[in-house]
């Protein structure tokens, strides 16, 4: 059931419908961004955030694993132009989303001393 909600979240988010999330969300919801070092708290500003965000972002999961009361996507997300990956760690309270801790981490050159060891893609 928790792998479903995440589904029916980043569905949500994919067709630009931020409203249909929000039911999804616990109402002592919690959004952290490490990386920027923002907290969002409440659901109401996790998603008038995201209405407000530049662009039309489409969002695929690569890889959702799911135990218990905790659920980890990939996810691709693209506007046609730039490509990005979210690795998304969601905690469940009641069947909804009560915390989301989220790293997007930028694509990187390999360093060239490891590359007799490797493949490129």
């Amino acid at each position: 059931m928790n792998a479903q909600v995440i589904r029916d979240f980043w569905s949500a988010f994919d067709r630009f419908e931020f409203e249909a999330a929000l039911p999804l969300l616990h109402d002592d919801f919690i959004a952290e961004l490490p990386q920027s070092s923002e907290r969002f708290r409440g659901r109401d500003n996790f998603i008038a955030f995201n209405k407000a965000y530049p662009g039309k972002w489409r969002c695929t999961i690569l890889q959702l694993v799911a135990e218990e009361d905790k659920v980890v996507t990939e996810t691709q997300v693209s506007d046609g132009n730039e490509t990005f990956v979210a690795v998304s760690f969601f905690t469940l309270k009641d069947g909804r989303i009560c915390h989301l801790r989220e790293f997007w981490p930028d694509a990187m050159e390999a360093p060239a001393w490891r590359a007799h060891w490797t493949e490129r893609r």
